[in-house]
């Protein structure tokens, strides 16, 4: 079902962050909030639709048209006004419903109230999604991510680019020459703040953050051309036990042991008494000896919950330098440290300053509920975590514009839309582009897009 009209109830944290995306892709907004002061705080930021008033009033339903409306999305603090939300919209005709609940007792599956009795199609709870989401980067040991891509024939690594990497220093198209016994394609770049999308000519540099595309069977060379090496997970420690340390301890424990350094006493107790295979530690986050006295030294993984930006920065730059300190034996491992950000900015300045990855409650929860948004419309999308870009499958339409020439051709048009067309699915396999590529009519194409350039790259394919 396309979606045009989007009835958002709450302009908090992720309502905000939410609403401009949506506004950015084109589609019709109108937002109910009830706080004078947060509306007059946004209203340059947005171009929707506010209405200020109660969402549990309906005259503010009738202000905002609901009738007319696709899809609404509720994501106040409040579970209960989310889900009563969700009833009324269905009683006024909204065919899609999407709500935040954060308390397991309703909305979901095996919850008393479950998400059909509250007429919800999908339930966003943003402290599960960041804490699945840390759970599945820390197995995944020997790269900072990695994204599966057409069914899981391709993948997406993201790696940090060392001085000695066999890449650096080089371009795309050296480097496609001088490693051909595989194919792969270095698809975007994080270099400090900005996010690259390169075309052949476009030089790697120490630091880079690079994301590169390859078939699976070709991932064990690329770990090897890029002497990375399987790591196994034995010893994680998270500073923080609130609700996303907490359930990330939880998730974890069932493989890995872990060390959890909580700050409050009566809190660490009840962690003591409720967590399997983790250790609860009484103490301060930031401090080293707590850390090193933790066994730092000896932990793969480290992971900052704390709900303050800088004690989880600070605390994950401590953690990379105590374990890679140790770790001088060019054969040994390297921890990986994981922080969530509340702020947006935070995001880049924690990429650029050396942290492997920064997460955002928010930006997990949108990511969600854009991937549902946009279901009927591409076959699937992932984002790609330290840079403004996202990975979608499109299908290219008979007369489209992507179909008329070689990639080639197309080049310089698509590098400054910064739209990168990585590969395409053709008889059941998956492979990658080159120059003399020509996508064929109904195709699948796998498209590489810098955030902001999403809409002009599915336009490209209609």
């Amino acid at each position: 079902m396309s979606v045009k009209n989007i009835l958002v109830i709450g302009l908090g944290g992720v309502g905000l962050h939410l609403t401009q995306r949506l506004v950015h892709d084109g589609y019709g907004v109108t937002v109910i909030e009830s706080s004078p002061q947060l509306i007059s705080s946004v209203n340059d930021k947005i171009d929707a639709k506010i209405i200020e008033g109660n969402a549990m009033e309906l005259a503010c339903w009738q202000r905002a048209k609901a009738e007319t409306m696709d899809l609404l999305i509720a994501v106040t603090n409040e579970d209960s006004v989310n889900m009563i939300a969700s009833i009324i919209a269905d009683r006024l005709g909204i065919p899609r419903k999407v709500a935040r609940v954060r308390s397991p007792e309703y909305g979901y599956e095996n919850s008393f109230l479950n998400k059909n009795d509250f007429k919800i199609d999908l339930v966003i709870h943003p402290e599960e999604l960041v804490a699945q989401e840390m759970a599945r980067l820390v197995m995944r040991a020997s790269a900072n991510d990695v994204v599966d891509i057409g069914e899981g024939q391709m993948k997406v690594v993201a790696m940090r680019v060392n001085p000695d990497s066999p890449i650096v220093n080089k371009t795309l198209k050296e480097i496609d020459l001088l490693h051909n016994d595989f194919r792969f394609k270095i698809v975007a770049v994080a270099r400090g703040i900005a996010t690259i999308i390169p075309g052949e000519d476009d030089t790697i540099l120490p630091n880079d953050q690079v994301f590169i595309m390859l078939h699976e069977k070709n991932l064990p060379q690329l770990m090897n051309l890029m002497d990375m090496r399987e790591q196994s997970i034995h010893k994680v420690m998270i500073v923080g036990g609130g609700m996303v340390g907490a359930r990330v301890a939880e998730l974890l424990g069932k493989t890995v042991k872990i060390t959890l350094i909580e700050n409050d006493k009566e809190h660490a107790e009840e962690l003591a008494s409720t967590l399997k295979n983790t250790d609860v530690l009484l103490g301060d986050g930031t401090d080293v000896n707590v850390m090193v006295l933790g066994g730092l030294m000896e932990m793969d993984s480290f992971i900052a919950t704390t709900g303050n930006n800088e004690t989880n920065i600070i605390s994950c730059l401590l953690a990379k330098h105590i374990m890679n300190r140790s770790n001088v034996d060019a054969n040994a491992k390297v921890g990986k440290t994981i922080a969530l950000v509340k702020k947006e900015d935070y995001l880049v300045l924690a990429s650029t300053i050396g942290l492997d990855v920064a997460l955002n409650k928010k930006i997990s929860a949108a990511d969600e509920i854009m991937k549902f948004i946009r279901m009927g419309e591409l076959f699937s999308l992932a984002h790609l975590h330290g840079v403004d870009a996202e990975v979608i499958e499109l299908a290219a339409a008979p007369k489209s514009q992507i179909t008329k020439k070689p990639l080639k051709k197309m080049r310089s048009m698509l590098q400054e839309k910064q739209i990168l067309i990585a590969g395409v699915v053709r008889n059941g396999g998956c492979e990658l582009t080159d120059e003399h590529t020509v996508i064929e009519p109904n195709d699948l194409a796998v498209v590489v897009s810098a955030t902001k350039s999403l809409k002009d790259a599915r336009e490209l394919f209609k």
